[in-house]
Parts: C-alpha cells; structure tokens; sequence
C-alpha cells in the first residue's frame, strides 16, 4: 500500500501448528506449497486474524533478495478478499506500543514462517 513515508507490507504467520476452529486459518495446499517453495510434506497454515506490517523502505527485516516462491492468484486472492471484509477484527501484531490501527487496502501482502 503506497504511503508518503514508504510502501506498508502485511505479514501473515504460517505455522504447522493447526490452529483452533474459530481462527480465521486456512490450510495450504500440496500445490500451493511447492508454488511458494515450502516443505510440501508439513501440514501448515496461513493465519489471517494476526498480522504484522512493516513499512519498505525502512524495513530491518525486508531483504532485497527474490522470492523464494509465491501462492498463485487463484488461491490466494479469495482469502485476500475475506481477509479485507474481516480485517477490522484482525489483530495487528505490533513491536511497538501505542501506535494507532491502519488500514489496510491495497497493502503488499507477505508470508512469515513462524
């Protein structure tokens, strides 16, 4: 998502812990895991009712390095669609106090293995 003091990335946990019902999770297909280059013979989940978000271009933990893989569109942008009708119950994670909730519209969206 552009903004003046730099591009705001979304970061979602992927966990092979298979989280509760009542979590907005969803589990990664076989596919989708070869596409975005994760061990396909772990059962793992991409959570969306946690995040964190980072801003670019002033990002300690962004390196400038291609993409190991990524998800195709047809199976991720669905969930980016729910994500974006549920996200005013999403928790941000944040690593600092008091920061005021953002929106989150057209934001780049970035997987983090946890």
């Amino acid at each position: 998502m552009p903004r003046p003091d730099g591009d705001l990335v979304l970061f979602f946990p992927i966990t092979t812990k298979q989280p509760e019902a009542s979590r907005f999770a969803v589990e990664v297909p076989v596919i989708e895991k070869r596409r975005a280059g994760l061990d396909a013979d772990r059962r793992l989940w991409i959570i969306f009712d946690e995040f964190n978000t980072d801003t670019v271009g002033n990002s300690f933990y962004l390196e400038p390095e291609p993409p190991t893989g990524r998800f195709s569109k047809a199976f991720f942008l669905p969930l980016l669609r729910d994500f974006t009708s549920r996200r005013r119950s999403a928790t941000e994670v944040s690593r600092f106090r008091d920061l005021p909730r953002r929106e989150y519209g057209d934001a780049l969206i970035v997987m983090k293995w946890i």
